[in-house]
């Protein structure tokens, strides 16, 4: 059997129809399609030599062409005090290092997995964007990070928060080619999955219209960081803002909820002294008020090079006080994996 580049693809991202396909392509019967996609996605394994159901004849000479499942290898795993786990994890193809997050609770386990090694967006208060863009992440090391973090923990992921490394909307495509096979391989479904950016100019209608070509539906739940209520300030948290204003991300977000009926998410970071004080939290309320959507805080994480400092809990707590008392929906994220720099904007691949 010749195999040529195509061949090269890694096989991870691949559903079992793709894969029966694949494998009668290459002389052997559909089933064994079936069972790559059960012991990739089911039992976790790493490479075609620990698919020992498949014939030894066949395994051998998948591996001598080079044929890859799309693993990554785990280069640190750091073990925070609450239970979370950080994993460096460095791909097979170029190198390349990414890092994700396993966020445990009694009831759910969340990944965080990152869309790109790197960041472009360098928000002033998060340490993933200080070293630039190295490249976006393909479908397969998206999907990796799931396993991965599966394997470490030895339990099954229950959610899913595009909240790591990179802007996912700057790699749509293996964003929503990665969802698809978290639904139809590993079974979580799209309510259980947060896409989070912070802006890029005419996207948010184009994630809502591809979501719905490309998987049917868009049930997942957006989360735009906002930051500051006002564009002047956002400006200077976020430089992207400059090409993006508060009053055009907001009318997209009510164009995406048009398209797709699903609420969304703002995120909005609490930065001692910046952007916490009474009249940001009346502020934020007279723009999304009457929007159909929630507003997630999250306090300061710290991160080196930055002077920034975590509000006390008297002005986290006034700022969720005037928002709920101003009707909108609210909640404090819980800060996880601080002591380890795998929190929320610490992620900088040490």
């Amino acid at each position: 059997m010749i195999y040529n580049a195509l061949d090269r693809i890694p096989l991870l991202g691949m559903g079992q129809l793709a894969l029966e396909t694949w494998a009668v392509a290459h002389g052997q019967a559909a089933f064994r399609g079936r069972q790559i996609h059960e012991w990739m996605y089911l039992k976790g394994e790493r490479d075609i030599e620990s698919i020992t159901v498949l014939p030894k004849s066949w395994r051998e000479q998948l591996i001598m062409a080079n044929i890859q499942l799309g693993r990554s290898r785990e280069l640190q795993r750091q073990i925070s005090s609450d239970g979370t786990i950080k994993l460096l994890l460095q791909s097979t193809s170029d190198s390349e290092t990414i890092e994700t997050v396993g966020i445990p609770t009694a009831q759910r386990l969340t990944v965080c997995v990152s869309s790109q090694a790197g960041c472009p967006m360098a928000c002033q208060f998060c340490a993933t964007g200080k070293g630039g863009l190295q490249r976006s992440l393909l479908t397969h090391e998206i999907l990796d990070q799931v396993l991965s973090i599966r394997r470490v923990m030895d339990r099954r992921p229950t959610h899913i928060v595009f909240m790591g490394m990179g802007e996912p909307l700057l790699n749509i495509e293996a964003v929503l080619e990665s969802i698809q096979s978290l639904n139809d391989d590993f079974g979580i479904s799209q309510r259980r999955i947060t896409i989070s950016t912070v802006g890029v100019p005419r996207t948010l209608p184009l994630l809502a219209e591809l979501a719905l070509k490309r998987l049917d539906r868009a049930q997942f739940t957006l989360a735009v960081s906002l930051h500051a209520p006002n564009q002047s300030l956002r400006e200077k948290l976020i430089p992207s803002a400059t090409a993006y204003s508060l009053d055009n991300i907001l009318e997209d977000c009510r164009h995406y909820l048009a398209i797709t009926g699903r609420r969304v998410s703002f995120e909005y970071i609490l930065l001692g002294g910046v952007n916490d004080q009474t009249f940001h939290a009346e502020e934020l309320a007279d723009r999304v008020s009457g929007f159909q959507s929630h507003v997630n805080l999250i306090a300061y994480n710290p991160i080196d090079d930055e002077v920034f400092k975590r509000p006390n809990i008297f002005r986290i707590e006034r700022f969720l006080s005037i928002l709920k008392h101003r009707g909108l929906s609210v909640s404090l994220r819980a800060s996880r994996g601080l002591d380890k720099n795998a929190a929320c904007g610490q992620l900088r691949r040490r």
